[in-house]
């Protein structure tokens, strides 16, 4: 069995959208995925992309991916990498491929010189939790997150 990492590519559109909805399944928010193959097109192969994708291959397999992109941090002066997605097939967890996802983004942090590599994980999800703290994450609960959208973003920003 082996595994390969991969940079996503025109035509892993649907791919990309079904790790999306299985992922979004699994953290049950399902509701919120409303991503289309169009969007992943255009955000990730379009003229000037913005957020990136790796695909695991497990034996010539597409069965999981990691989508990211460069944040920069005032205070350290250096750009760093946000990780949005992550997500192995249930069926191959356990196996080292999430494992692999990050040390791939992490290498891609040391090699480029960035500062932080960091992600969301949600307060319910404890084997994720456990997962991310066995690779050496620190849970970070002194921030809140903040989000608006919809007519509040709309009405935000209307002068």
């Amino acid at each position: 069995m082996t595994l390969t990492i991969r940079p996503a590519q025109t035509g892993d559109e649907g791919l990309i959208v079904s790790f999306v909805a299985a992922l979004a399944a699994y953290e049950k928010l399902s509701h919120e995925a409303t991503a289309s193959e169009a969007d992943i097109a255009r955000d990730l192969f379009g003229a000037d992309p913005k957020v990136f994708c790796e695909i695991a291959e497990w034996d010539g397999r597409p069965v999981g991916f990691a989508l990211w992109f460069y944040t920069y941090s005032t205070f350290q002066g250096r750009h760093g990498i946000w990780l949005e997605d992550l997500y192995v097939e249930p069926a191959l967890r356990g196996k080292g491929l999430g494992k692999a996802l990050l040390g791939h983004l992490a290498q891609r942090c040391v090699a480029e010189g960035l500062g932080r590599f960091e992600w969301w994980v949600l307060n319910w999800n404890e084997p994720s939790i456990a997962f991310y703290q066995a690779q050496g994450g620190v849970m970070q609960d002194e921030w809140t997150k903040v989000r608006v959208e919809g007519a509040d973003l709309i009405k935000l920003g209307t002068p």
